[in-house]
């Protein structure tokens, strides 16, 4: 079931991945699922170098020539990215707090990390900050709860994807609290059922009336 808010239209295909269509773009961040059909993508987004979220050979099979894929600068040491070089795939490198545009599209690279874990160094994932003129959209990557959120408040999200696997990144509970911080007005979860456990249910009864949740 596709989430529409207002002219963006956002569908997640399990795990991380989604995909959205704005500002006549088709737009997808991590595509490690995808569904039989899929339409070209004009971007791509990447969070980190792990091989549920660079999905190299997916990547390939969205890819036409004028498509952007933009990914950490963590990524450029991969194997994988040496093959999107040879396949002739443009790519655009960012760190943390990067800020670039995409036509119409604004777009703000996030710290993604973990704290007191080791998966997920601070410095080498990001999150993504989406601007559709006046719809504002965060997918967190694979992250913790972490200081750099708070700041997200002042944007008054219309939605935020967040991961509640727990293990390599939140938890429901750590989700919920992020949710708190954030306060997007859609809160999205995201990162669960495939590789690790995670309840959505769960989530949406502790994020209660903070948000609304969206279960796809």
């Amino acid at each position: 079931m596709t989430l529409v808010i207002r002219n963006v239209a956002i569908d997640w295909f399990g795990h991380s991945s989604f995909k959205i269509r704005a500002e006549g773009r088709n737009i997808y961040i991590d595509p490690y699922i995808l569904p039989d059909f899929t339409q070209p993508a004009d971007l791509i987004l990447v969070t980190h170098e792990h091989y549920d979220h660079f999905a190299v050979q997916n990547i390939k099979k969205l890819a036409k020539p004028e498509t952007i894929v933009i990914l950490p600068q963590a990524c450029a040491t991969s194997s994988d990215y040496t093959e999107l070089a040879r396949a002739k795939i443009k790519t655009h490198l960012v760190n943390p707090d990067s800020k670039i545009a995409f036509g119409n599209i604004e777009i703000e690279a996030m710290p993604a990390y973990n704290v007191g874990k080791p998966y997920h160094p601070a410095g080498r994932g990001v999150g993504y900050v989406l601007i559709f003129g006046r719809i504002k959209v965060y997918h967190a990557g694979d992250t913790d709860n972490i200081p750099e959120m708070a700041k997200l408040a002042k944007l008054e999200l219309d939605a935020a994807f967040l991961p509640i696997g727990g293990q390599y990144t939140m938890n429901e509970e750590e989700a919920a609290e992020a949710v708190r911080v954030i306060m997007p007005k859609i809160a999205v979860p995201m990162h669960y059922g495939k590789i690790t456990g995670g309840d959505p249910y769960k989530f949406e009864r502790l994020v209660g009336l903070a948000s609304k949740v969206k279960v796809f």
